[in-house]
């Protein structure tokens, strides 16, 4: 029963644990289960709640087994109706006799909600939940003219689309349109992908006119157990994620390439394709991919062994980048470097939003709500309304005050900076991506114009790459930074405000382009620099107070 004592508590609202619900489950060290196991049971218990809720509500379920609490009975049930293990503990345990004794009721008030709700079987309300989180009907968009389909804003209104890599070092484009998708229709209009509703999964596939290798095909398509996917020959990775390595282009000239923070490597793996489509085994340069957390790095070894990337990247598992010594080796051959840190995440489908957890409703007299398996904790009758609120986002813009999202991005932005700043010591870099799933100014052009007005950009020559110097299908991109955001960080005045904003790249999420919010930004150094040549040959001293505040 640890499973569910582990998960329950992240079921309530009074939860004390701040952040996104991967960052709390993985980064608490209180669990007897395993991380993996907890969310992906809270995860979905979550969006199976509204229909898990009717059923144990109308089943009597919490009447009848007063020892039942809400947010264990929603867990109890759904891995009793959803799972083919059933309930993870003892055959003998009370809690799951509580449940298990009344399983013909569930299953009876299960295919009644089924019915209610349109679906002729339980698999056509699965794939309805799997692609719109809910189990009500989705209107079809099919038919509507483009501009009807956004709203005001331009947001919320377009569904995003699956976008698959083709893994450059096992297979080709030509190849996977043979065989995966065969029998699909290529359509030249991503919007035609956009069209079809969320629970549905016609054989359409769109190559992608902005990143080379990259297909984007309706959202409820199943990939996962296709042969090409378990292979490692198609990855499944959001187009603005592909930005970076894209714009940085690594090359047999540039020296060896850092990914900084390469967990959990769809970044890294794309790198090691770009040098594979272009490099010989005879002059392949390294990839170096560090992730300072050792659990976020057995992701990374898995992906670059199924992507077939191993002879390409060499992991540094539980490598700080910014305890990096540029001068020392093999540091100091690195010519190119991706930095893609952590960030508040608010660019990213649904993270800005709070996962809702539906409780089945129960008499004032039932027992309280479980908080902990540990029985010394106090407890708290349950005083919230029915439906649940639980926060699902680093910083949970939304729910948190002004002051409080102003001091989170202050303290993301300081941190974001100096990575970049450490990026800017490499005496032989000459190339830079920096990248962030965030909408918010003061993670993107804020902390660009920061860098570009630094001593050390200055002194080693790094500046932004305009535009008309990125690689085609980047500067062909039309969205790009925003020139209010750019001029509020103007501290120096040999800057070009209008040409930063220019060379910066946004995505934005909800529209028919089908991204995620993304931005990324490339630098250049411009060899030749009074002093370059002797800043070079300087020994590395770790970071000043000055340099951080730069």
């Amino acid at each position: 029963m640890s499973l569910y004592y582990d998960a329950a508590p992240l079921l309530l609202p009074n939860s004390n644990q701040a952040g996104s619900l991967k960052s709390r489950v993985f980064n608490s060290k209180g669990h007897k289960s395993s991380p993996k196991q907890i969310f992906a049971l809270v995860s979905e218990a979550s969006k199976w709640s509204p229909v898990l809720s009717e059923i144990i509500e109308r089943s009597q379920l919490l009447q009848l087994e007063r020892k039942l609490s809400s947010n264990i009975a929603l867990l109890l049930v759904h891995d009793l109706l959803f799972t083919k293990r059933g309930v993870s503990a003892p055959s003998s345990h009370p809690l799951r006799l509580a449940v298990e004794r009344h399983k013909a009721r569930l299953n009876a008030e299960l295919t009644k909600a089924r019915l209610r709700k349109g679906f002729a079987t339980i698999e056509a309300l699965r794939t309805q939940m799997n692609a719109t989180g809910d189990g009500e009907d989705q209107e079809t968009n099919d038919g509507v003219a483009g501009n009807e389909l956004e709203s005001e804003s331009g947001l919320g209104q377009w569904p995003h689309p699956r976008w698959v890599r083709v893994n450059t070092i096992k297979s080709n484009m030509d190849e996977e349109l043979r065989t995966t998708f065969a029998g699909y229709k290529t359509t030249e209009s991503l919007e035609e992908i956009l069209r079809y509703p969320p629970s549905s999964a016609p054989k359409v596939v769109h190559v992608d006119k902005h990143v080379p290798n990259l297909l984007a095909v309706p959202r409820a398509t199943d990939l996962s157990k296709s042969p090409a996917y378990l292979n490692g020959q198609i990855i499944l990775q959001d187009k603005a994620s592909c930005f970076p390595a894209y714009l940085l282009r690594p090359d047999v000239e540039g020296g060896d390439c850092l990914d900084a923070c390469a967990a959990p490597g769809n970044k890294t793996t794309h790198l090691a394709a770009i040098l594979h489509d272009e490099s010989r085994a005879a002059s392949r340069p390294k990839i170096y991919a560090c992730e300072r957390d050792k659990d976020r790095a057995s992701s990374l070894l898995t992906l670059l062994q199924t992507a077939g990337a191993q002879k390409y990247v060499v992991a540094k598992a539980g490598q700080d980048f910014l305890r990096i010594d540029p001068g020392k080796a093999p540091w100091d051959g690195i010519g190119t470097l991706l930095l893609d840190p952590s960030c508040s995440g608010s660019g990213i489908i649904g993270r800005d939003e709070t996962l809702s957890v539906v409780l089945p409703r129960k008499e004032a007299s039932d027992p309280l709500e479980v908080q902990s398996k540990k029985r010394k904790r106090k407890p708290t009758r349950e005083t919230t309304p029915n439906v649940q609120r639980v926060p699902e986002e680093n910083s949970n813009i939304e729910d948190k005050s002004s002051d409080q999202l102003s001091a989170r991005l202050a303290a993301l932005s300081t941190f974001q900076l100096k990575l970049l700043l450490h990026a800017f010591h490499f005496p032989k870099a000459r190339r830079i991506t920096y990248s962030t799933c965030s909408i918010y100014a003061e993670e993107n052009e804020h902390v660009v114009m920061r860098a570009l007005g630094s001593s050390i950009a200055q002194e080693r020559g790094w500046q932004i790459s305009r535009r008309e110097e990125q690689v085609s299908g980047m500067r062909a991109w039309t969205i790009r930074g925003n020139a209010d955001a750019c001029m509020d960080s103007a501290n120096d005045k040999s800057i070009n405000v209008a040409d930063v904003a220019e060379a910066c790249i946004r995505c934005e999420k909800g529209t028919k382009e089908g991204t995620q919010g993304f931005f990324v930004a490339s630098f250049v150094r411009q060899i030749g620099n009074l002093g370059t040549d002797q800043l070079m040959d300087q020994e590395w001293e770790g970071f000043s107070d000055s340099d951080s505040a730069n």
